[in-house]
């Protein structure tokens, strides 16, 4: 059976353009819809809480997992139920990944493109190895993917890029990248 917790990479500004937030809703719908759980860094602003807002909205499960100075600075989503305080990033993103199934990066900052490199990094080293989906929304990613391409190109990636993540242009795609990943997968 395939399982049902990903984790979901996201930006925690409010400053930025509405198909971001459409995506980020929408992705978070049809994760409910699906009954997957959700688990993310339980941040209260941007497109991190557009996901929480929307798979709780619908009924669903959100995980969060944010360290003690987030908390301090008031930035934990209110209405997550099951959060877990860590004393640090490190700790943090450890167990962010070792909590899901697998990962999708929504656009975001330096915070969730460290995120999403370090989960490419673990499944380049064979510390992780679920399914990792960049959702290149309104083409967010098209530099950065230029930038792999060229990694990859000049010698400095040992895997294929395949072998390390996918690419999904909508958040119906993503979800369906990680079903046809995870298929034979049993619990």
């Amino acid at each position: 059976m395939l399982q049902r917790i990903i984790t979901v990479y996201a930006s925690s500004s409010p400053q930025i353009a509405p198909v971001y937030f459409e995506a980020a809703k929408d992705l978070g719908e049809r994760m409910a819809a699906l009954d997957i759980a959700c688990v993310n860094g339980a941040g209260s602003k941007g497109l991190m809480a557009a996901v929480t807002d929307a798979i709780l909205g619908k009924g669903g499960k959100v995980y969060g997992i944010i360290p003690q100075f987030m908390i301090d600075k008031g930035w934990a989503h209110p209405d997550i139920r099951e959060l877990t305080v860590t004393p640090d990033m490190h700790t943090r993103k450890r167990l962010m990944a070792q909590k899901s199934d697998a990962c999708i990066a929504l656009p975001g900052g330096i915070g969730t493109l460290e995120e999403l490199l370090e989960i490419i990094t673990w499944k380049q080293l064979n510390l992780y190895t679920n399914p990792v989906i960049i959702l290149n929304t309104n083409g967010f990613y098209d530099p950065f993917l230029g930038m792999l391409k060229k990694i990859d190109a000049d010698g400095f990636l040992p895997h294929k890029t395949t072998d390390m993540w996918t690419v999904a242009d909508t958040p119906e795609e993503a979800l369906n990248l990680i079903i046809e990943q995870k298929k034979g997968t049993v619990d």
